[in-house]
């Protein structure tokens, strides 16, 4: 007896030769290349700039929210010095700053003339930036931070010579923050 042997067919595995199969491969591959691309002109660009590949400072990532009059200046310079010690400053311009002062829970004892927020801290009027970074970085039960009334010598302010206090507010009360 004699065996036959016959050839199997095959079955072909899908190539580019097929026009569905191409016309995918290729737009995935211009895809790709446009990525590709994109990418590297973005890093060059960063490196170019002198801008960081990666922020690492989350701590100047916070952003100050400052609620204000429009007729105000000294919270115009105050915001200013903020800005200069490193502090990304959003203003919004109320006329009924009071209302934000109630919101946030500051005592009326301890207001000014602005109410601005970082990081869930309150910090009322003209405290300088050295004491609102202290404050942000280490824990504390206080809820924020204020300078009363409108000091001479406080930042915006900027006629040397009067002393004054900062003070810490939360739900234990109030105290003396800082001497200046």
């Amino acid at each position: 007896m004699r065996t036959v042997m016959t050839m199997r067919r095959r079955k072909r595995k899908p190539t580019t030769a097929s026009p569905y199969a191409r016309g995918v491969v290729l737009q995935r591959m211009k895809a790709a290349r446009w990525g590709g691309l994109l990418a590297v002109a973005l890093v060059g660009f960063h490196l170019t700039a002198g801008l960081p590949l990666f922020d690492d400072d989350h701590a100047s990532a916070a952003e100050l929210t400052v609620w204000k009059s429009s007729s105000c200046d000294c919270c115009g310079k105050w915001i200013e010095h903020m800005r200069a010690a490193g502090f990304s400053v959003l203003v919004h311009d109320t006329e009924d700053v009071r209302s934000v002062k109630i919101a946030h829970g500051v005592p009326e004892s301890l207001w000014s003339c602005h109410t601005a927020v970082l990081d869930g801290y309150v910090i009322e009027g003209h405290v300088p930036a050295e004491d609102v970074r202290r404050l942000q970085a280490g824990p504390s039960g206080n809820k924020g931070l204020a300078v009363p009334g409108m000091p001479a010598s406080a930042p915006g302010m900027d006629q040397p010579g009067q002393p004054y206090q900062v003070v810490t507010f939360g739900p234990n009360g109030s105290g003396i923050y800082a001497n200046h």
